[in-house]
């Protein structure tokens, strides 16, 4: 079915009106209409080819919610109605050994993104959540509560997943003290979680103005970065720093903050390689890892958290044809927390 959607024809030029076409629903699938869809700053990255993997026509967009529309004759977990979302994978091979512990994101044999990935439906590319409707296998589709505020819900399958997982992986929780290292659409969303699951939570940021809304997401501290006093007070006493940041900075001067055996993640993407040095991590058993988004399961599971606990995105409303002003206000850091697309704004 032919579908409205924005997309990127190349490296240079800016997202624009162009028509998709979506495969009938499968046996398995769930055909979705789009609500709302959140902009991560990979589909800036995607769009204009900072990763040099994109290919043109692209649709970005990969923080879907929406309703369904129509589901295939063998789907059992969803009806038409239901409230949904779809995150930054639409399937994977679903056999090796990551699929097999639910840990799809990490799949062997790589998994199909939901945009910008060879689609073994079409032959072609897959196409993203700036568009008015997708469809989708029922296995990588996931429960919305209608409790919740939709759009605020949109963006917690990327950058929500991508910050709960690695912190429930590590165990963070009471008696930890927690470093968050970025307040953007990320760390925003780190803070919450570490603050709900119980930590001591330190937000470091390189602005001071940013030092009252960290405490109102639930930071106990927050340490203006450029301030090496403020960063040496704070040497050696965190068990566990979650690194947002996707752009250039000094990794080592946030690996001197750990304790004995403690473990940096780092979750942003920046364009050049960080140096480590040896002595960083040699001098007190300190590990550097990092992590990527989470499995089905887990996402579920970090949906169904939210919900109950009350924990949504902050959130800027802008409409489709602002898609191109809010990149670049994302190039400047300027939101917050995160863009979400009123997908209704899209004219059929």
């Amino acid at each position: 079915m032919t579908t409205p959607a924005y997309a990127a024809q190349s490296a240079t030029t800016p997202l624009a009106p162009f028509d998709i076409e979506r495969r009938a629903p499968l046996p398995t699938d769930v055909a979705i209409d789009i609500l709302f869809c959140g902009v991560c700053h990979s589909d800036l990255h995607q769009a204009h080819n900072d990763w040099k993997g994109t290919t043109y026509p692209i649709v970005p967009g990969h923080e879907i919610v929406g309703r369904v529309s129509a589901v295939g004759d063998a789907v059992k977990k969803f009806k038409a109605g239901d409230l949904v979302a779809v995150g930054c994978m639409v399937d994977s091979c679903r056999t090796c050994a990551s699929c097999v512990r639910g840990l799809e994101q990490y799949c062997e044999k790589v998994n199909t993104q939901t945009y910008n990935s060879p689609d073994p439906h079409s032959g072609k590319m897959t196409y993203g959540g700036y568009s008015k409707r997708v469809v989708v296998d029922e296995a990588f589709t996931l429960k919305l509560s209608e409790d919740v505020d939709m759009a605020s819900a949109a963006p917690l399958v990327c950058a929500g997943i991508t910050t709960y997982s690695p912190l429930r992986h590590w165990k963070v929780g009471p008696g930890m003290k927690v470093g968050v290292v970025g307040l953007g659409g990320l760390g925003h969303m780190a803070v919450k979680f570490a603050h709900a699951f119980g930590a001591h939570v330190v937000l470091f940021t390189t602005s001071a103005g940013k030092t009252a809304d960290g405490k109102r997401l639930g930071a106990d501290e927050v340490v203006v970065s450029k301030d090496p006093a403020a960063m040496a007070a704070q040497a050696g006493k965190l068990d566990f720093i979650l690194d947002t940041v996707s752009a250039e900075h000094d990794l080592n001067a946030y690996l001197a903050l750990l304790k004995l055996d403690g473990t940096l993640v780092l979750v942003g993407v920046p364009d050049k390689p960080l140096p480590v040095s040896p002595f960083s991590v040699i001098m007190a058993r300190r590990s550097f890892a990092g992590s990527g988004i989470g499995g089905v399961a887990e996402t579920q599971e970090m949906l169904d958290f939210c919900a109950e606990k009350g924990i949504a995105c902050d959130i800027e409303m802008i409409r489709m044809d602002q898609v191109n002003e809010a990149y670049e206000r994302l190039l400047k850091g300027d939101v917050k927390y995160r863009f979400v697309i009123d997908m209704a704004s899209l004219k059929s």
